[in-house]
C-alpha cells in the first residue's frame, strides 16, 4: 500500500514514537457507553450517565457478589485540540502567508481551480461579511471514512479516520494528504 521505506507502525509504542515529536496533543474524554454524553465540562464529575444511568466506569467482580469500580472508563473519545497546531502555523511567517493565499495570492478568473472559486465560497462571503473581511479566518473540509452516525453497521469497533483540510491554502497544498 505504501511506497518502500514507508511503513505503518506495528505497535502503539512505535506510533507514539512518531507522533510525540510532532507536538500533537491528545485529550482523552470519558464517554457514555451508549453515546449519550461526554463526561466533560459540567458532566466531568458524574459517575453515571444522567440520560441512561449507565455507569461511567467498567465494573469488576472481586470473588463474591460485591462489584467495585475499576477506574477504567467504559468508553473513551480521543480529542485532538485544533488551536495549538493552528497557532504554530500562524507563528511561522511563510505558513501565515500561505494561509492568506485565498485572499491575497489568488487570481480571479473564470475557471474553478480552488474551493475559493466556487459559488458556495462566494455565498458565505456574502452572508457573513465580517468573516470575509478578516483574512485570518480559516475554512476547513472535514472528511471521514466509515463513520456510523446512526449505529446501523454491525462493526464491533468505533475507530474512524478523520481528515481535516484547510481550504485557505493554495491548490497545491490545500488537498495534499
Amino acid at each position: 500500500m505504501l511506497p518502500k521505506g514507508n511503513e505503518i507502525p506495528k505497535t502503539t509504542y512505535e506510533a507514539k514514537q512518531n507522533i510525540c515529536p510532532l507536538g500533537l496533543e491528545v485529550e482523552k474524554i470519558h464517554a457514555c457507553k451508549n453515546d449519550c454524553i461526554l463526561f466533560h465540562g459540567d458532566n466531568a464529575d458524574l459517575t453515571e450517565c444522567p440520560k441512561c444511568s449507565t455507569p461511567r466506569y467498567k465494573q469488576r467482580k472481586d470473588g463474591g457478589d460485591e462489584t467495585r469500580m475499576n477506574g477504567a472508563p467504559q468508553k473513551v473519545a480521543w480529542y485532538f485540540p485544533l488551536i495549538p497546531p493552528l497557532r504554530r502555523l500562524f507563528a511561522t511567517s511563510k505558513d501565515a502567508q500561505l494561509l492568506h493565499w485565498h485572499k491575497e495570492g489568488r487570481r480571479n478568473h473564470d475557471y474553478l481551480r480552488h474551493p475559493a472559486d466556487s459559488a458556495q465560497w462566494h455565498l458565505i462571503n456574502f452572508k457573513y461579511r465580517n468573516f470575509f473581511d478578516d483574512m485570518r479566518n480559516l475554512r476547513f473540509a472535514l472528511n471521514t471514512d466509515g463513520m456510523n452516525p446512526f449505529g446501523h453497521m454491525s462493526s464491533s469497533h468505533s475507530v474512524w479516520p478523520v481528515l481535516l483540510s484547510i481550504y485557505n491554502l493554495p491548490p497545491w497544498l490545500c488537498k495534499s494528504t
